[in-house]
């Protein structure tokens, strides 16, 4: 009896902990945005972001405070972001990251973060005010060692095949984004 007992707490124990593996939030207003916040707060080594959309004021003020406790910070956005003026990509280069852009011929529309190579933050939901206020989106937070390495394997991958943005710290165009986007270079890089 008091092995099965021990056994059904062990079954109970095993089955709790992988419950608490993905988080689930749905926007409009459902904590998207908040639980994007609290994740990059808690980071303390990396955050390596693929993210087709960043706008969100309040997540580039949290990177910059991540940043400032030293998390080292590696963003891929979108090629459609370095002109866009409601992306905060101008803003965190200004704060000195370094933001590189996909070369793709399609939109680089993936959506995800990696955060101390624990936790993953997935899903449909664009790091803007729009998907947090007035959009059908959904995001997931995932604690699976697996799942992780595979996203950590494809973040590597755009990393490395997108170049660097053509403005410098002060907003001020290096070269012209279409002689990169167009033929592909890997400028300033």
């Amino acid at each position: 009896m008091k092995h099965a007992l021990l056994f059904l707490m062990l079954c109970f124990f095993s089955h709790a902990s992988d419950a608490q593996e993905i988080q689930v939030y749905f926007s409009p207003n459902g904590g998207c945005e908040e639980a994007v916040i609290s994740k990059i707060n808690s980071a303390a080594k990396t955050i390596d972001i693929a993210m087709y959309y960043l706008s969100s004021a309040n997540i580039a003020h949290a990177l910059v405070r991540a940043q400032q406790r030293n998390a080292a910070i590696r963003i891929v956005l979108d090629q459609g972001q370095e002109i866009e003026s409601a992306s905060k990509s101008g803003y965190l280069i200004k704060h000195g990251f370094e933001i590189r852009y996909h070369l793709g011929f399609g939109l680089m529309h993936n959506k995800f973060a990696i955060i101390d190579g624990e936790t993953l933050i997935t899903g449909s939901f664009n790091w803007t005010q729009t998907a947090q206020e007035r959009n059908e989106e959904n995001l997931l937070i995932i604690h699976d060692e697996s799942t992780i390495s595979q996203y950590q394997q494809r973040f590597e991958y755009l990393w490395n095949t997108s170049r660097i943005d053509l403005r410098d710290a002060r907003g001020l165009a290096a070269a012209p984004a279409w002689v990169c986007t167009t033929f592909h270079l890997f400028c300033g890089h």
